[in-house]
């Protein structure tokens, strides 16, 4: 049985990660992290300074984050000091948080760190790639993505994935956020952020040549569907050499 520990467990997706954890037949949810102390679904929620002392007393296998930059860091440090494998659903990393967060890893422990754990969604950056590659020529590319109004970072870690598909299969192209006055549209992407209500993700990629279009979306309708593939990961990376993974590792794509 592998035990978890959930960091921000008392947030929106803690909260249902923790009761994926709970209900899942091979893993024990052990504890969770958070600014203040608590419980939830029965075990004690430790707070965030304490993080140290806490992984030490209940000993997880596996550290599932989904907080914020600030706070992942030093949560991915603990974790791998402990030996404590790790599933990152975090995103708005600095270069040097992500240098941090690397070097705390590597030859340590297992990581599985993605932008975005849906299944669908890394089947969807698939597509988007393929597309690329077979549409390099005569199409313009604009990427849209709409989150809820609490949502910090922007674009999303899953848009930010998006034009690091598209830059590695079309070449690196300007990248545009929003447009406004007057000027002709360029050799560039079109990246624009919508913030409001809600929304749980929304993401889509526009081929746009002459005559014709093609558009590529994903929609979640539910952050259970992230939280579901955070669970699978967790059970994936028990027991894996040490380095970084990603979702297509646990996925087998």
């Amino acid at each position: 049985m592998t035990k978890v520990v959930v960091c921000g467990a008392l947030g929106r997706m803690g909260t249902i990660i923790g009761r994926l954890v709970t209900e899942s037949p091979d893993l024990e949810l052990v504890g969770g992290v958070d600014l203040r102390e608590g419980s939830f679904y029965g075990v004690p929620v430790a707070e965030a300074e304490k993080i140290g002392e806490f992984l030490d007393e209940v000993r997880p296998d596996v550290l599932i984050d989904f907080t914020v930059a600030s706070a992942s860091v030093g949560n991915i440090k603990a974790a791998a000091a402990r030996g404590v494998a790790l599933v990152v659903g975090t995103t708005g990393f600095s270069p040097e948080q992500r240098e941090e967060i690397r070097s705390a890893i590597e030859g340590n422990v297992p990581a599985v760190i993605s932008s975005n754990f849906s299944v669908g969604v890394n089947i969807f950056w698939k597509l988007i790639r393929e597309a690329a590659r077979l549409l390099r020529d005569g199409y313009d590319v604009e990427v849209t993505e709409a989150h809820h109004r609490y949502k910090k970072d922007a674009p999303s870690g899953t848009a930010k994935t998006i034009l690091e598909v598209l830059d590695e299969e079309l070449g690196p192209r300007p990248h545009v956020y929003g447009r406004e006055g007057m000027k002709e549209r360029e050799n560039e992407i079109g990246v624009h952020v919508v913030r409001g209500g809600d929304i749980v993700g929304d993401h889509s990629v526009l081929f746009a040549g002459n005559y014709e279009t093609i558009e590529l979306s994903h929609r979640a309708y539910d952050r259970a569907v992230f939280a579901s593939g955070a669970v699978r990961a967790a059970a994936w990376a028990d027991g894996q050499a040490p380095g970084i993974y990603s979702m297509d590792d646990v996925l087998g794509l």
